[in-house]
Order: C-alpha cells, then sequence, then structure tokens
C-alpha cells in the first residue's frame, strides 16, 4: 500500500470518527433534554403530592374534630338520658 492510499484510508476513518462524534453529540444532547423534562415533571409531581398531602391533613383534622365534637353530644345526651332516668 503506498502512502496515498494510507491517507486516503485514514481521512475516511477519520470522516467516520468525526461522524460518529456528532452522533454522540446530538445523543447527549437529546438524553439530557429527556432528563431534564423528567426532572422538572419530578419537580412538578412532588409540589402536588405536598399540597395534596396538606389538604388531606387539613380535611383530617376537620373530620376528626367533627367526630370528637359528635361524640362529645353523645356523652351529654347518654349522661341526660342516665340522669332522667333515675330521677324517674
Amino acid at each position: 500500500m503506498d502512502t496515498k492510499d494510507e491517507v486516503s484510508i485514514l481521512r475516511a476513518r477519520i470522516g467516520e470518527l468525526e461522524q460518529r462524534v456528532e452522533h454522540l453529540r446530538v445523543s447527549r444532547r437529546v438524553l439530557m433534554n429527556l432528563l431534564e423534562k423528567v426532572e422538572r415533571e419530578k419537580v412538578a409531581l412532588v409540589h402536588h403530592l405536598e399540597k395534596e398531602n396538606v389538604r388531606l391533613q387539613r380535611d383530617n383534622k376537620r373530620f376528626a374534630k367533627w367526630i370528637f365534637s359528635k361524640n362529645r353530644e353523645i356523652v351529654e345526651l347518654q349522661e341526660k338520658m342516665e340522669s332522667t332516668s333515675q330521677k324517674a
């Protein structure tokens, strides 16, 4: 093989390698964009879940207070019934 053929082969190889490098760069950009999108979606989901958690805790506290007040009413009514039945 003479030097012209060798140079030609090496230039072709360099061209192939440059194309592969360019494809890798494009792939990296695509992957980074996907990663950023997934990260944004994750942050949005966590924010949504935190808000939902606060709402559920608030509703749970409200429901617990309501149950406690109904329990208190039941106990008061039972005490009244007992005191009424003891008087009779």
